[in-house]
């Protein structure tokens, strides 16, 4: 009897915001995680009971029954752990989850390799849906591309085939969409703080901004003053953060890159 894609014995090193959201919807989806590692015992521990499986943070205690091996550690750490816990393991199909770092980092180490790269922003205590997110995958066999494809289809509905390069990008384009995005969001929160206002008065903005993209393309969307740059408002504005020069700064050049591609047509 064929045996279902759920059967396959999981281990996930790394305990951090994305591996336990891939972990708990893996599980929730019946497959079977087997161990977990963080390098700290607490990490391991809570995300080992969430899913029902084992854990250690020891390095030479990693399980070598496994058959995918999951990898979701800071890039650095990846790097310069990834001969440590691969030892002994090389039959085994590895994948990391990392936007940034090549396929090719597992060459010369162990024979099945690949990448599973969800691209989205995770949070521990946060829920998401997988079947939203696209999930991102590069095997170094035609067989094994086929098998994470498998897996990734059991959780989302946007399974994307890519390369390295290509996945560079799309790390690169990501910062620019959540990180740098949040980051507006962090400084929009401390001028409302200034004057008592809630941040919250700016979420049916952030939503509407948001929801326009998905209709839009995203130069159709632009708004506000850089558009036509409207020189009295932007000075204004400009003068405003003077006792803040770093965002004055940063006002500054963005409105000049939104007001550039606009003439530009981009």
């Amino acid at each position: 009897m064929k045996r279902s894609i759920e059967d396959t014995s999981v281990v996930f090193i790394g305990a951090g915001n994305l591996a336990t959201n891939l972990a708990k919807a893996l599980y929730h989806r019946g497959f079977r995680i087997v161990q977990i590692y963080s390098r700290t015992k607490e990490s391991a521990q809570n995300l080992a009971q969430m899913v029902e499986a084992e854990y250690t943070d020891e390095l030479p205690a990693i399980t070598e029954d496994a058959q995918l091996y999951i990898v979701s550690l800071k890039d650095t750490a990846l790097v310069q752990l990834l001969p440590e816990f691969t030892s002994g393991k090389s039959d085994a199909l590895w994948v990391h989850t990392s936007g940034s770092i090549p396929m090719n980092v597992w060459k010369g180490r162990v024979e099945r390799y690949g990448v599973f790269y969800p691209m989205q922003t995770f949070s521990k205590l946060r829920e998401v849906d997988f079947k939203e997110i696209p999930i991102f995958i590069e095997s170094h066999s035609e067989e094994d591309t086929l098998f994470l494809r498998d897996i990734a289809l059991v959780l989302s509905e946007r399974v994307y085939e890519v390369n390295s390069e290509q996945r560079k990008n799309l790390h690169l384009a990501a910062v620019f969409v959540c990180n740098f995005t949040n980051h507006m969001y962090v400084l929009a929160a401390e001028l409302l703080r200034k004057y008592r206002l809630p941040f919250e008065v700016m979420l049916p903005l952030i939503d509407e901004t948001a929801r326009k993209v998905h209709k839009l393309e995203p130069c159709d969307a632009q708004t506000g003053p850089a558009v036509r740059y409207d020189e009295n408002i932007i000075d204004s504005h400009l003068q405003m953060l003077a006792d803040e020069p770093e965002m004055q700064e940063l006002y500054r050049l963005i409105s000049k890159s939104i007001h550039r591609q606009v003439e530009a047509g981009i």
